[in-house]
C-alpha cells in the first residue's frame, strides 16, 4: 500500500456539515423519503476536486451546467464545491466527505475511491478514458531566470531552492516526481544515460534534497513561490498560464524530457444514488468532455489535449510549446508499478524524501 495511504486525512467539520446538509436538502426535497422522486424543483450535487481548477470549475463550467440544466429541466441545480489536494480529496471521499462527483489530478486517487467500493461503474470507459484536462509538468522561475534552469540535473544543483507539493496529500506532487524520474529514466537529461536506474536514483535525492519546503497542494505550493520563497517550482503548465493571466511574472521552462499530466473525473455512485442525484451527476460528467467545457479549460492553460501526440506537438503560435520528449505514465509501466517504485514505504521517491 502506498505511504501517502496510510495517512488517514478526515475532512473539514464545516465541509462535512455543508454536504450533509445538502444530502438532507436532496431527502426533503423528496419528501424526506429514500426513494428518489420528481427531478423539478431544486436539487444539490456535492463536489470535490483538487486545487489548481478552481476558477474554471467556479467560475465558469459550473455556472454554464446549471443555466443549461435549468433551461432544459426546469431544475435549479446548486453545487457545494470543495477544493484541496488530490490525494487529500480522495481520502476526504473516503472518510464520509459525500461527494457526488470527484475531479482529481491523477487516477489512482478515483482508484481510492473506488477501492472503498463508493464508485461502482468503470469511470475509465468515459471518452477519453475518463480524463477531461491534461497538461506537462515544468518549471516556473524567477524573472530573467537568474539561476540558468533548463533541465531537471538543474534542480539538483547545490544551492538551489526547490518547491514542490506533497505527495501524501497532493497528486500534483506525484506528477512532479514522475517527470523527473521518467525524464531521467528515459536519456532526457544531460549525463544519465537511458535505463541508468542508479543515475536516475541520485537526481531524484539530489533535487529532494534541494526542497525547501513540501505544500499540501500544487496551488499552495506555487503560491508559496509567488510569495518570493525558492528559486523554482515544479508545478503544472497551466498553473503558469493561470499565474500570468493573473499579471504574476511566472516564467515557465520546458525541459526536455516531461509527464504528460491527465486529470479523470468520475460519479461516486453510492453517494450520488444515496442523495438521489445520479441523473444531475452523470449529465454533469458528460457535459465536462464536451467542446464547451474543453474550451472552459483551455481558458486556465489546460490547452493540451488528452491525446500524447497532439499534446506533444503543442500549439506554439498560443503560448504552448512543443515538448521534445513527452511520455506517459504507461509509457513508464503505469501507475500501480510506479506507485511502488517510487511511493511505497521503501519507494525511491520516499526515501528520497525522508533522506531530504
Amino acid at each position: 500500500m502506498p505511504w501517502w495511504f496510510k495517512r488517514r486525512l478526515f475532512a473539514a467539520p464545516l465541509a462535512l456539515a455543508l454536504f450533509a446538509l445538502a444530502a438532507c436538502s436532496n431527502a426533503s426535497a423528496n419528501g424526506g423519503s429514500v426513494a428518489c422522486g420528481s427531478s423539478s424543483g431544486s436539487t444539490v450535487i456535492n463536489f470535490a476536486a483538487y486545487s489548481t481548477p478552481r476558477e474554471v470549475y467556479d467560475a465558469k463550467i459550473i455556472p454554464t451546467f446549471v443555466k443549461e440544466w435549468k433551461d432544459k429541466t426546469g431544475q435549479t441545480v446548486l453545487f457545494n464545491e470543495s477544493y484541496a489536494g488530490s490525494t487529500t480529496q480522495a481520502q476526504n471521499v473516503v472518510n464520509g466527505l459525500g461527494s457526488d462527483v470527484v475531479a482529481l489530478s491523477l487516477a489512482p486517487d478515483i482508484q481510492t475511491i473506488q477501492d472503498a467500493g463508493l464508485i461502482t461503474h468503470d469511470w475509465t470507459q468515459a471518452p477519453d478514458g475518463g480524463m477531461v484536462s491534461a497538461s506537462v509538468a515544468v518549471f516556473d522561475v524567477r524573472p530573467g531566470n537568474p539561476k540558468g534552469i533548463k533541465d531537471w540535473s538543474d534542480l539538483a544543483t547545490a544551492g538551489t531552492g526547490v518547491l514542490t507539493p506533497d505527495p501524501a496529500q497532493s497528486g500534483g506532487a506525484r506528477w512532479n516526481l514522475v517527470a523527473l524520474w521518467g525524464a531521467a529514466l528515459r536519456g532526457d537529461v544531460t549525463g544519465i544515460a537511458k535505463g541508468d536506474e542508479a543515475a536516475a536514483t541520485t537526481l531524484m535525492q539530489a533535487v529532494t534534497h534541494n526542497v525547501i519546503s513540501y505544500d499540501k497542494s500544487a496551488r499552495d505550493s506555487i503560491q508559496n513561490f509567488e510569495s518570493g520563497n525558492g528559486d523554482v517550482a515544479i508545478t503544472y503548465e497551466n498553473e503558469v498560464k493561470t499565474a500570468q493571466a493573473a499579471g504574476e511574472p511566472d516564467t515557465a521552462v520546458y525541459p526536455k524530457g516531461t509527464v504528460l499530466i491527465e486529470n479523470p473525473v468520475a460519479v461516486v455512485d453510492k453517494n450520488a444514488q444515496a442523495h438521489c442525484v445520479e441523473d444531475v451527476a452523470n449529465a454533469f460528467v458528460d457535459y465536462l468532455h464536451t467542446k464547451e467545457a474543453k474550451g472552459f479549460y483551455s481558458t486556465v492553460g489546460y490547452l493540451r489535449p488528452v491525446d500524447p501526440a497532439k499534446a506533444a506537438a503543442g500549439d506554439p503560435a498560443n503560448g504552448f510549446p512543443a515538448i521534445h520528449e513527452l511520455f506517459t505514465v504507461a509509457d513508464l509501466g503505469g501507475w500501480d508499478a510506479l506507485d511502488q517504485k517510487l511511493f511505497s514505504d521503501t519507494g525511491i521517491a520516499t526515501q528520497a524524501i525522508a533522506q531530504g
